[in-house]
């Protein structure tokens, strides 16, 4: 094993940069960066992740590119092996060792499938199909691609299926997973999560579970999330379509594990996938929007005015509009304004609730214009920032048309005293009618003349005589109704 590894790395080193970018293509590694970023990706792939296949396909790049040298014109048709190269110093401390010659096939590649414009053979195009993409997630990082997504395809005519899958951890994945620090009790931050996804290659498609689907991981059976309660008659309940986490029931070893995914066949192709994620929190989501999602506030005030322009075809001038300090959301002023740029409004959302919403249940749309708000397209309004720091005081404020702002202090609630002046009860001065607002009071306002009624007693004084006569004729019968003593003289003073 340890010859085929150093015959692997060897061969690697000879390869050029299409070459290593068909044998990373090949594994589904990334094939951007420069010749030396390529060659020490493809000597980490053969370092840690050296299979058969992999083997296999180094094995029959090297022989392709000697069997094109040997074929140009002028050349003689026998294979002559390259000179001994030196291993790459952080896998065998640079030291040489002679790559053995590889046997080729004696095959006229060139007459074979034609040539390019410099001469050079060419292998027979292969037809690519395209692959199912799953849409990116903004609470996880892949790290690796364990399994491509693949279709479930159904063995018989049974309404359900199992699917199963086998694969082994390398020592670089299995360590990453240990040292990774704890979300929850029992929960890792670096994880092995499966993806199920409609089998749709014309866009990325999002996670989607098949009916009656089970997760068995080796001999345990994963938990899938629920259904979330629906409390409107007649409306199905709706599944959140998750990740589904299956770290802790696999073996953290060179061991392999087995999956088995059990669905239900109802005439739709579904396809899964299994990737080495790092799961993110909230903060840490946040942290890095306000590291990279800044936007200027000197943007933000061009954008101000780019709404407010006169439009030549309105008949209707804007001079001015509102914005609201507090989150629609919680209902509680900003601390981190944030919207979408594909927005068409200047209110602003709370990132910090927003985020936390999301990572509990996904949805990214915006709460103020209900359109599409995802986690890439977020950015801090940077000329509100600055704005709930100078304006403490303050609710909403109004954007002007040359881009300045002003504070709009909330209106003070209207007293509740009556407006109507109370009327002394008897005075001689009534003649039935109400007095005008225009009064001579201070600051315009209308004087109103107010009755103490504990300083005039001689009403109280004539109600006791009436009571106590009344008291000494009970037995006699029925008084007649008392008459009111001002009768005369009450007015409405509403």
């Amino acid at each position: 094993m340890a010859a085929e590894l150093v015959e692997a790395k060897n061969m690697v080193m000879s390869f050029r940069v299409s070459d290593l970018q068909m044998l990373l293509g090949f594994v589904g590694r990334s094939k951007s960066g420069l010749k030396h970023e390529l060659v020490t990706r493809a000597l980490q792939l053969v370092q840690f992740d050296c299979s058969p296949e992999v083997f296999k396909k180094i094995k029959e790049l090297y022989e392709t590119r000697y069997a094109k040298k040997s074929s140009e014109p002028g050349q003689p048709q026998q294979h002559r092996p390259p000179e001994a190269l030196s291993i790459h110093s952080s896998y065998d401390r640079g030291s040489t060792v002679a790559r053995t010659s590889l046997s080729t096939p004696n095959i006229d590649y060139p007459a074979l499938y034609g040539k390019y414009l410099n001469g050079l053979g060419r292998l027979p195009p292969k037809v690519v199909k395209p692959e199912v993409r799953l849409v990116k997630l903004p609470f996880y990082t892949t790290l690796d691609e364990l399994l491509k997504p693949t279709e479930l395809v159904p063995q018989n005519n049974e309404k359900l299926q199992e699917s199963p899958c086998i694969f082994a951890l390398t020592p670089r994945q299995v360590e990453l997973i240990r040292n990774s620090r704890e979300l929850q009790a029992g929960v890792k931050s670096v994880q092995v999560v499966l993806r199920i996804c409609y089998t749709d290659t014309s866009s990325p498609q999002e996670d989607q579970y098949p009916p009656n689907i089970a997760v068995k991981v080796n001999h345990s059976y994963c938990s899938v999330p629920g259904y979330y309660p629906s409390n409107k008659p007649g409306v199905e309940p709706k599944r959140p379509c998750r990740p589904i986490n299956l770290t802790h029931l696999m073996y953290l070893s060179a061991a392999t594990n087995r999956i088995t995914v059990t669905w239900g066949n109802y005439g739709k192709s579904y396809s899964v996938g299994l990737y080495l994620v790092r799961q993110m929190t909230s903060a840490e989501l946040l942290q890095r929007l306000k590291t990279i999602g800044i936007k200027h506030p000197e943007l933000c005030k061009a954008l101000v005015k780019e709404k407010l322009r006169l439009d030549p075809d309105s008949e209707i001038a804007t001079t001015g509009v509102r914005v609201s300090l507090i989150c629609p959301l919680v209902k509680m002023r900003l601390s981190v304004p944030c919207r979408a740029e594909t927005c068409a409004h200047l209110q602003c959302f709370d990132a910090v609730f927003y985020l936390q919403m999301n990572e509990k249940k996904p949805t990214w749309m915006c709460p103020v214009c209900d359109k599409p708000a995802p986690y890439d397209q977020l950015i801090i309004d940077g000329l509100l920032s600055k704005i709930l720091t100078a304006c403490e005081d303050a609710d909403e404020i109004e954007y002007l048309v040359d881009g300045s702002w002003c504070p709009i202090k909330a209106e003070k609630e209207r007293s509740c005293s009556p407006q109507c002046p109370i009327l002394v009860l008897g005075s001689s001065d009534i003649n039935g009618l109400l007095p005008t607002p225009n009064g001579n009071g201070e600051n315009g306002k209308v004087t109103a003349d107010v009755v103490d009624l504990t300083l005039d007693s001689s009403s109280s004084e004539e109600e006791e005589e009436e009571d106590d006569e009344e008291d000494d004729d009970d037995d006699d019968g029925p008084q007649p109704k008392r008459r009111c003593s001002y009768e005369k003289g009450l007015v409405s003073a509403c």
